[in-house]
């Protein structure tokens, strides 16, 4: 049995999800946990997912074993919404894609935080990396700014 994870509600005008309490965040809306003593899963936020709309495909361009810069581009993803390169939030080195999206590239948007997480490295997260209390912040802010772009599209 898998022990449930702690998890932080979040709403800000109609964007509601539940933040991993044991993840930090990067600032391009990456989600990573620490499953081993060097390793770190990846993964997007609800956030991200929803900016990109339903996922159809993502791509992993970097071998195994990879050396990886933070900022360095890993792969790609394509939404409906949006297509967008996929960057490391970490160094270190590059220890493998999801196997399940190769089946279940769905999982990305209905799984975030469980089966649907993007890659993992072996490393350490890059240095702007937050806790979950920053990245409510940053959401806070992000959201705002959406909110204020539609405002005064809207205005005559």
């Amino acid at each position: 049995m898998v022990s449930p994870v702690a998890t932080s509600f979040y709403k800000r005008s109609n964007f509601v999800t539940h933040l991993p309490t044991e993840c930090v965040y990067s600032p391009s809306h990456f989600w990573l946990s620490q499953i081993g003593e060097t390793r770190w899963r990846v993964g997007f936020t609800k956030f991200a997912t929803r900016m990109l709309g339903e996922i159809v495909e993502v791509r992993f361009e970097k071998p195994l074993g990879h050396p990886l810069a933070s900022g360095e581009i890993v792969g790609s993803i394509e939404g409906f919404k949006a297509i967008s390169d996929l960057y490391s939030c970490a160094v270190g080195r590059f220890a493998g894609a999801n196997p399940a999206l190769v089946q279940n590239v769905s999982l990305v948007g209905e799984e975030p935080y469980g089966g649907g997480w993007l890659y993992d490295v072996d490393g350490s997260p890059d240095t702007r990396c937050m806790p979950l209390s920053a990245y409510k912040t940053l959401l806070d802010a992000t959201i705002d700014r959406i909110l204020e772009k539609q405002a005064s599209e809207e205005s005559p």
